[in-house]
């Protein structure tokens, strides 16, 4: 019984020792414990729970919906719409967050008040992926679960790519829909994190020349000629559906629209790279190359 108390403490002392990591920003923070964190993103906060250090989170921001269980805990707002009184009212050991979280005083605000803070990689690409859950692993102290979580994303990555051998065809063009109600439509390109996983898919980027996310005008859809529609389920949702989607201008006069080819994915599985991004791919690709029509396509 005394060995067991004994192993326990030396367990506990373990998880005290601080951390040190270098974040996206280059600057080394020492993380003098993992007992209370606070999440400022929906990528970091799926990869916490993966890390299997999610009994640690105490606070999230509204971005962070999965896994279904962290929707229990208290929100700090938009991640970038942030206020610095909401997460310290937590009393957090660790704040981490994407390095372009917003307004960035409020990284100053917690730092300034003895808060560990971590900004992990925001580029939306595999190798971005990769080193945001490196980053993250090694602000919980668990490197080795990080590797491991890079190593079933390069597994996913080759199960992708043995599709797309095995089913190669004409490359299609897609075209990503940034939706949020009728009056708020947006034409995304290069830059955006959705395009990047479509390209990952093996979709040609149909918004040539729009870099990130632009107001969307008729002219724009009906010029970019998309075979396949991408939007994200929410915003599907919040134009009425398929039928509203087509009502759109330009939307009804693309060939994807013609054809109701439309892909509709969950917002956190397509709209960031993270440990889920191979099999994010791969349901687009199956979707948008395997199947006619309009697509839901779920985590």
């Amino acid at each position: 019984m005394k060995k067991l108390a004994v192993l326990a403490w030396v367990f506990l002392a373990a998880l005290a020792q601080p951390y040190r990591v270098v974040d996206a920003t280059g600057k080394a923070v020492e993380v003098p414990s993992i007992n209370r964190i606070v999440s400022l993103d929906g990528i970091t906060t799926e990869i916490l729970f993966a890390l299997g250090v999610g009994d640690k989170v105490v606070g999230r921001d509204d971005s962070s919906y999965y896994p279904p269980q962290v929707l229990r805990l208290p929100s700090v707002g938009y991640q970038f719409r942030l206020s610095a009184e909401g997460i310290l009212s937590l009393r957090p050991t660790l704040v981490i967050g994407r390095e372009d979280v917003r307004p960035p005083q409020v990284v100053d605000q917690l730092r300034q008040a003895g808060v560990a803070v971590v900004l992990v990689p925001a580029e939306p690409s595999v190798e971005g992926a990769k080193a945001k859950i490196r980053v993250v692993a090694q602000a919980v102290g668990q490197p080795e679960r990080g590797e491991a979580l890079v190593r079933a994303l390069e597994r996913d990555l080759l199960a992708l790519r043995a599709h797309q051998a095995q089913h190669r065809s004409q490359k299609l063009r897609g075209l990503f829909l940034y939706l949020r109600g009728p009056g708020t439509t947006y034409v995304c390109g290069e830059g955006s994190t959705p395009v990047g996983v479509m390209k990952l898919a093996g979709l040609e980027n149909a918004a040539q020349g729009i870099r990130e996310c632009q107001p969307m005008t008729a002219e724009s859809v009906v010029a970019a000629r998309p075979d396949v529609i991408v939007v994200f389920k929410k915003g599907l949702e919040s134009v009425g559906g398929l039928e509203g989607l087509l009502k759109l201008p330009g939307v009804a006069q693309t060939p994807a629209g013609q054809k109701r080819r439309v892909v509709a994915m969950d917002d956190l599985y397509l709209g960031s790279f993270g440990p889920r991004a191979g099999r994010a791919a791969l349901d687009l690709f199956r979707a948008a190359y395997l199947m006619e029509g309009f697509v839901e396509v779920g985590p």
